[in-house]
């Protein structure tokens, strides 16, 4: 591909990424990231005082039904989610800033020639074996974060586990957010893979990967997201080994999954209090649920 194809391109992909956070910025009416009130209701839980000649269902089984309430609901302001999570890294001039320099960093690696000559010294010292290549392509695609935070949500919320559930929607946010801006900057810049497959840039792989790795992160701490990042790291060195993925690919790549899973998953991290993490307590005395608060903290 020529140079003046590959500049007006990725001058392309910086107006679409500005376009994109700009209009989420303006958007109205966004839904606000909420509880239904009845889940705080621990008395809407509660089972009928009335005598049984059978025994009650318990409450924790799963119920199809109260999986596709939750379903239904959050698929419908999962849209004006995205766009309101673009607005929010939109408007934050230290998220916008390692976005651009990620985007400055790749115009440099391509246009320099130093994306193919980093390429072919990658491919040229291949070691992954072709169960293990599999593996990373499939583990590390964003259809298999998505299908196993959906799996995650639909059980959740199933069952009736809303700290669960919430926690699965958050991971399904913040995939969401990152696939849109994925695949739109992808059209917008239209450029070709190592191996001539289209839409290189960034790549969807490592995006998704870091994602993960990030909210992984904001949970759990060091401890997983360590491991967490160091595993997103080779899903984007597979990507690269096996010629689907520029080195350039990878860098934004990797650079927009982290912003994006530490934004979503950041903000709803659980409260503290002297030290200790204040967090939802549910549990069942003599059959009857009982809802209330708990203080954890790890020594």
């Amino acid at each position: 591909m020529d140079s003046t194809r590959s500049k007006h391109g990725f001058a392309s992909a910086g107006m679409v990424m500005v376009v994109l956070v700009g209009a989420a910025a303006w958007a109205k009416d966004a839904p606000s990231v909420e509880v239904d009130a009845e889940l705080l209701d621990p008395t809407s839980l509660l089972p009928p005082l009335v005598e049984r000649d059978e025994p009650a269902v318990s409450p924790r089984s799963w119920s199809f039904a109260r999986a596709w309430g939750y379903a239904e609901k959050d698929a419908e302001r999962l849209p004006g989610v995205v766009l309101g999570e673009l607005g929010e890294m939109g408007s934050d001039w230290n998220k916008m800033f390692w976005l651009l320099s990620a985007g400055g960093a790749s115009i440099a690696l391509h246009n320099s020639g130093a994306d193919r000559r980093m390429e072919k010294d990658i491919r040229r010292n291949q070691f992954l074996e072709e169960d293990m290549d599999d593996f990373f392509y499939v583990v590390g695609g964003p259809a298999f974060h998505f299908g196993a935070a959906g799996l995650w949500y639909v059980w959740a919320a199933g069952e009736g586990d809303i700290v669960g559930k919430e926690r699965a929607w958050t991971m399904l946010k913040a995939l969401s957010v990152t696939g849109f801006t994925t695949m739109a900057l992808k059209v917008a810049r239209d450029n070709d893979c190592p191996n001539g497959s289209p839409l290189a840039w960034p790549s969807g792989h490592t995006s998704s990967s870091f994602t993960v790795a990030a909210v992984l992160d904001e949970w759990y701490g060091p401890e997983v997201g360590i491991p967490a990042y160091l595993g997103a790291g080779f899903v984007g060195y597979r990507m690269m080994e096996s010629g689907d993925h520029w080195p350039s690919d990878v860098l934004f790549g990797a650079v927009l999954g982290y912003i994006v899973g530490h934004q979503v998953a950041g903000k709803e991290a659980l409260p503290k209090v002297a030290g200790y993490t204040v967090m939802p307590y549910t549990d069942f005395y003599m059959d009857r649920p009982i809802a209330g608060i708990s203080f954890f903290k790890q020594f």
